[in-house]
C-alpha cells in the first residue's frame, strides 16, 4: 500500500488530495490547488467571445500554444502570455513535487463563500501541472470539472490503513484509544467520553454501540452520495456518451448535447471498464512478477560475478606465483584489469536493479491504486477515472515489454591466462578472450513435433562476443538410451524425420569453433504424435498415378497395375489405417498393405520381396509377398467397401480387415524395419485414404488378453 501513496497526492501541494476534481485530460488536482493556478485570460479569448464569433465548438477551449505558454523546461520562472500587452506577467511557485504552480493574476476579492463555491475570476484559464495543457474556463469555473469521488475514497481508506489505533474524537488534549463506535451517532468513543456524553439512557439507549474496527468496516461499506449531473445538479448519471468518454443524464440527452453520439447505460459501461482494467491488471500482474525474478536473476548475477571473480583471481594468482619474481611485477597490472572488469560488470548489473526496482515500485503503486479504484461501487465516478488507468496501465506494461527484463552483462569473465611464452618474454604477458563459442540457447516457442517429425531452432546467447562456426544437434533413441548426432553446420533450425510414433526423444545442441566445442545446452524433451496423419506421396508414386482431394484419393490412368506409397514410415509402434472404395468397375484386383521405400512401382503390389500386401476382387482375397499367393478367404469388396490395414511393429504382425471385419488371419509374421503404406490399382479403381485411427476394438482386445 506504501508504494501506492504517489498516487494519492496531489501535483500542486505534494498532500494527499483534498476535494479533488478531474481536468478533461483526466489528471486530478486539489481544488483549493485549481483556484491557486488560475490564471485570467484576455478578453479576446473568452469562450463566450469564441462563441460569439462561431469559432467555439466545446464548453472548455484549449489555449493555442503557440500564442500562449504557461510552462516551459528552460524558461526563468516566470508564465506569460506572448502576444498580449494586457496580461501581466506572474512569478511561478514551486510545489513539493517540482511543478511550477501559476497564482491567480489579481488577488480574489474577499468572500464568505466555500472556496468550492466562491467564483473565479472572469476569463480564466487552467494548466495541467501534469501534461501542461491549458484551458479556458466556462462561467461555471471549476464547478464544470467533475469530482473524483473515487479518489476520495481510496484516500480515506488507505488514511485509515495507516492509523495504528482508532482514536477517541471527542477528547479534547491527547485523543485517547476507542473502544467503542456508535453508529446512529458515527462518532468513536473512549470509554470516559462514552460515559459523559453517551449515557446509556433516554434517546440514546437505542443507539448501537459496536466495537471500532467493525464501525470501521461499516463506515467503509456505507453506500456512497449517487453522482449529480454537472450541468443538471438535481439529475443524477444514468448513462454514458462513449465520444465524449462521460457520464451524462437523461435531461442532457433531452437538450440534444449528445444527439449523434453513441450512448450506452451506465452500469453496462461501469462493468465493461471495470472488465477491461481488470485485465490488463491481470498483465501488468504478470509482468511485475516477471519483475520480481528478474530482480532476483540480478541479485544472484552479483553473488555469481563476486564468485567467479574470486575464482580467477585465485587461479591468476597461482599462475603468477609460479612464474617467480619475473611475474610479480606483471601479476599486480593483471589483477588490476580483473578488478576493473569485475567492477565495470557490478557496476552495470547494480545500476539495471535499481532502474528495475524504482520501475516495479511505480508499477506496484500504479497496481495497488486500480486495485483500490476497483473495489468502488460507484459507476460514474469510476468511469470518469478509468480510461485514463487503463492507457496508463497499457503504457507501463508496453515499458515492462522493451527488452526491460534482459540482463545487460554476463556473469562470465571472458579473459584466460596464457603462460606458454618464455621467461624472455614475460613482459608481454597479457589476458587473451576465451575463443570458445557460448552454450546455444533453444528456442522453445520456435520447436515442435508432427507425426514423427521434430523441428528445433536455436541462437547464440544475446550477450555472446565469441562467433561459432557451427552447430551439432544430438536426439537420443527414443527409449532413454544414448545420444547420437542428427545434425552438423551452419544452420539454426533443423528438421528430423523418421523418428518413432508415440515416443518421447531429448534434443540437446551445442556450438564448436577453431578452438573447441561448447557446453551442451539445456535438454529438450519431445514428443511424438500417438498417432499418424498422412497423405499418397506424389514424389514416389508411378507416372500414371492420378491424385486428387489433397492427395488422399487415388486411381490410375492405365489398365496395368501401379503401386503408390503414403508420405510416413513406420519402424515402432501400433498403426492402422483404412481405405474406402470410390469406384469398382469390371470386378479388378487391387492389392493393399506396406512396403520398402524402394519397391516396384509398376507391377501388383506383392509381386517383389519388397511388399507385403491383401489383393482382393469381388469375392475372395489372397495374401502376397515376393510372389507367393497364400491364405485364400472368401469375401470381396465392392463399391463402398472399406478396407483396414493394421501394422503392428510391437508385435511384428500385419492384418487386413474388410468392412470392420478380419479377414482371414494374421497376414504375415516377424515384419520388422521401415514400412510404408501402400497400393496398387489401375483405372477401374478409385479408393480414398484415412488416417489418425483408433486400433479396431476387437484387436485391442484380443492384444490384451494375449
Amino acid at each position: 500500500m506504501e508504494e501506492m501513496e504517489e498516487e494519492l497526492k496531489c501535483p500542486v501541494c505534494g498532500s494527499f488530495y483534498r476535494e479533488p476534481i478531474i481536468l478533461p485530460c483526466f489528471h486530478n488536482i486539489c481544488q483549493a490547488c485549481a483556484r491557486n493556478i488560475l490564471v485570467q485570460t484576455p478578453e479576446s479569448e473568452s469562450p463566450q467571445s469564441r462563441r460569439a464569433s462561431g469559432s467555439g465548438v466545446s464548453d472548455y477551449d484549449y489555449l493555442d500554444l503557440d500564442k500562449m505558454s504557461l510552462y516551459s523546461e528552460a524558461d526563468s520562472g516566470y508564465g506569460s502570455y506572448g502576444g498580449f500587452a494586457s496580461a501581466p506577467t506572474t512569478p511561478c511557485q514551486k510545489s513539493p513535487n517540482g511543478v511550477r504552480v501559476f497564482p491567480p493574476a489579481m488577488p480574489p476579492p474577499a468572500t464568505h463563500l466555500s472556496p468550492a463555491l466562491a467564483p473565479v475570476p472572469r476569463n480564466s484559464c487552467i494548466t495541467c501541472p501534469q501534461c501542461h495543457r491549458s484551458l479556458i474556463l466556462d462561467d461555471r469555473g471549476l464547478r464544470g470539472f467533475p469530482k473524483n469521488r473515487v479518489l476520495e475514497g481510496v484516500i480515506d481508506r488507505y488514511q485509515q490503513s495507516k492509523a495504528a489505533a482508532l482514536k477517541c474524537q471527542l477528547c479534547e488534549k491527547a485523543p485517547k484509544e476507542a473502544t467503542v463506535m456508535c453508529e446512529q451517532c458515527d462518532v468513536f468513543y473512549c470509554d470516559p467520553c462514552r460515559l459523559r456524553c453517551h449515557p446509556p439512557r433516554g434517546p440514546l439507549a437505542k443507539h448501537r454501540l459496536v466495537p471500532p474496527a467493525q464501525g470501521r468496516v461499516s463506515r467503509r461499506l456505507s453506500p456512497r452520495k449517487v453522482s449529480t449531473c454537472t450541468d443538471h445538479e438535481l439529475e443524477n448519471h444514468s448513462m454514458y456518451c462513449v465520444q465524449c468518454k462521460m457520464p451524462v443524464c437523461y435531461q442532457c440527452l433531452e437538450e440534444g448535447k449528445h444527439s449523434s453520439h453513441e450512448v450506452k447505460a451506465l452500469g453496462a459501461m461501469w462493468k465493461l471498464h471495470k472488465s477491461q482494467l481488470s485485465q490488463a491488471l491481470n498483465r501488468l500482474s504478470d509482468r511485475a512478477k516477471e519483475a520480481k525474478e528478474f530482480l532476483v536473476q540480478l541479485r544472484n548475477m552479483v553473488q555469481q560475478i563476486q564468485e567467479n571473480s574470486v575464482e580467477f583471481e585465485a587461479c591468476l594468482v597461482a599462475q603468477c606465483d609460479a612464474l617467480i619474481d619475473a611475474l610479480n611485477r606483471r601479476k599486480a597490472q593483471l589483477l588490476g584489469r580483473v578488478n576493473k572488469e569485475r567492477e565495470h560488470k557490478l557496476k552495470v548489473v547494480r545500476d539495471q536493479i535499481s532502474h528495475c526496482t524504482v520501475k516495479l515500485r511505480q508499477t506496484t503503486g500504479l497496481m495497488e491504486y486500480c486495485l483500490e479504484v476497483i473495489k468502488e461501487n460507484d459507476p460514474s465516478g469510476f468511469l470518469q477515472i478509468s480510461d485514463a488507468l487503463i492507457r496508463r496501465v497499457h503504457l507501463t506494461e508496453d515499458q515492462w515489454g522493451k527488452g526491460t527484463l534482459t540482463p545487460r552483462m554476463t556473469t562470465d569473465f571472458d579473459l584466460s591466462l596464457d603462460n606458454s611464452p618464455l621467461l624472455q618474454s614475460i613482459h608481454q604477458l597479457d589476458f587473451v578472450q576465451m575463443k570458445i563459442p557460448a552454450t546455444p540457447i533453444l528456442q522453445l516457442e520456435e520447436c515442435c513435433t508432427h507425426n514423427n517429425s521434430a523441428t528445433l531452432s536455436w541462437k547464440q546467447p544475446p550477450l555472446s562476443t565469441v562467433p561459432a562456426e557451427g552447430y551439432i544437434l544430438e536426439l537420443d533413441d527414443g527409449n532413454g538410451g544414448q545420444f547420437r548426432e542428427v545434425y552438423v553446420g551452419k544452420e539454426t533450425m533443423c528438421t528430423v524425420d523418421g523418428l518413432h510414433f508415440n515416443s518421447t526423444y531429448n534434443a540437446r545442441i551445442k556450438a564448436f569453433n577453431k578452438t573447441g566445442v561448447s557446453q551442451y545446452s539445456k535438454t529438450l524433451v519431445l514428443q511424438t504424435s500417438e498417432v499418424a496423419w498422412f497423405a499418397f506421396d506424389p514424389g514416389s508414386a508411378h507416372s500414371d498415378i492420378i491424385f486428387s482431394n489433397d492427395n488422399l484419393t487415388v486411381t490410375c490412368s492405365s489398365y496395368d497395375d501401379r503401386v503408390v506409397l503414403g508420405k510416413t514410415g513406420f519402424s515402432k509402434g501400433i498403426h492402422y489405417w483404412e481405405f474406402t472404395v470410390d469406384r469398382y468397375d469390371n470386378h479388378p484386383d487391387p492389392a493393399f498393405g506396406v512396403a520398402r521405400i524402394d519397391v516396384m512401382k509398376d507391377v501388383m503390389l506383392g509381386k517383389d520381396d519388397k511388399a507385403w500386401a491383401m489383393y482382393v476382387d469381388n469375392n475372395r482375397s489372397w495374401f502376397m509377398h515376393n510372389n507367393s499367393h497364400t491364405n485364400r478367404t472368401e469375401g470381396g469388396i465392392t463399391k463402398g467397401a472399406t478396407i483396414g490395414v493394421l501394422l503392428d511393429l510391437n508385435r511384428k504382425t500385419l492384418t487386413f480387415f474388410i468392412n470392420d471385419a478380419q479377414q482371414g488371419p494374421i497376414a504375415f509374421e516377424n515384419v520388422e524395419g521401415l514400412f510404408f503404406p501402400a497400393v496398387s490399382l489401375n483405372r477401374n479403381v478409385q479408393v480414398t485414404l484415412h488416417t489418425g485411427l483408433p486400433v479396431p476394438d476387437c484387436y485391442s482386445s484380443r492384444a490384451s488378453i494375449a
